[in-house]
């Protein structure tokens, strides 16, 4: 008797065991679960953890609650500018409402995909290509809710939407950048002008500074001469100032009056002591040509010191 019973009790409780092992679910932390009984949808929501189910009149369907991440095929469109643009994207979404992403709709996930690409091909028809380049988050905010307001039925919220990249045909890139190219080249002869400008205010501040001390230029002069000329490979051609060549023409003239004429004889010459005209015009050649002498001998003088400032 003791036998039977103690067989009966090992039976139950091997029968326990096995019911026990076939009802036991674990839903895990990031998941939520549904139980259907007979088909129909019974009861709440089951939390994260371990639950119980009627073998073989209960199912229950598990729903990730996890922000999915799904890529938006690339779409190629025209743009509102009549540009050909091929634009792909990503989209951010999570399940708020597992009972309505389960009953409302077949597969939210290749649903939020459709619908997905049927906005962003519509975006592109919408907007023009510098929007697409420079404006996207315009283009992102308009993406997120054309997909989330048929997804809010389907229990399914949009998280964002991000536009990856744009693609352009290859005559639509070189144009670009011949535009861009023009701009910048636009820029630069604004530029060079304006330092051109600014050069020549600080240049005729100078001449009219050099006017006043003519030395200066001179000098100036020496300095170029001295900053060419320490390059051993270059050939230095000197240009002689005019001003030099002015002084050896005066000195070559002979001065006003002397044209080989004696001159009258002056109040102290009526006592008859008047000199000879052929003994004057003597007496004027030759103080001219001792001028002359001297003013060539200054000329040489400087154009010594130059020679020397310029090996220098």
């Amino acid at each position: 008797m003791v036998e039977e019973v103690v067989g009966v009790v090992a039976a139950v409780g091997a029968g326990a065991l096995v019911y026990l092992v076939a009802a036991a679910r674990v839903v895990k932390q990031y998941e939520r679960g549904l139980v259907f009984r007979l088909g129909r949808l019974h009861g709440d929501v089951r939390r994260p953890g371990f639950n119980l189910i009627v073998p073989g009149v209960e199912r229950l369907r598990k729903v990730n609650m996890q922000i999915v991440t799904m890529p938006v095929p690339a779409q190629e469109g025209i743009s509102r500018d009549n540009v050909t643009v091929r634009v792909d994207a990503v989209v951010y979404f999570k399940v708020v409402d597992p009972s309505a992403a389960i009953i409302n709709v077949e597969d939210y996930r290749f649903a939020v995909s459709q619908m997905a690409q049927t906005s962003l091909r519509s975006i592109i028809g919408k907007s023009e290509l510098d929007d697409l380049l420079s404006n996207r988050e315009k283009l992102n905010q308009g993406l997120e809710l054309m997909i989330d307001s048929p997804a809010v039925e389907w229990g399914v919220t949009i998280d964002r939407v991000e536009i990856k990249d744009v693609s352009l045909p290859d005559t639509m890139k070189r144009s670009m950048a011949r535009q861009a190219e023009a701009d910048r080249e636009r820029r630069a002869r604004l530029i060079n002008a304006d330092a051109e400008y600014q050069a020549s205010k600080k240049l005729a501040q100078a001449a009219r500074q050099m006017a006043d001390t003519p030395s200066a230029l001179q000098l100036r002069l020496l300095q170029t001469v001295m900053a060419v000329a320490a390059e051993k490979n270059s050939t230095l051609v000197l240009p002689i100032p005019v001003e030099l060549l002015r002084f050896l023409e005066r000195g070559a003239q002979p001065p006003a009056g002397s044209s080989g004429h004696a001159e009258s004889p002056g109040p102290a010459e009526s006592s008859g002591q008047a000199e000879s005209p052929g003994h004057a015009g003597t007496a004027d050649r030759a103080e001219i040509t001792e001028r002359a002498l001297d003013r060539t001998d200054q000329a040489g003088d400087a154009m010594e010191k130059l020679r020397r400032a310029v090996e220098q």
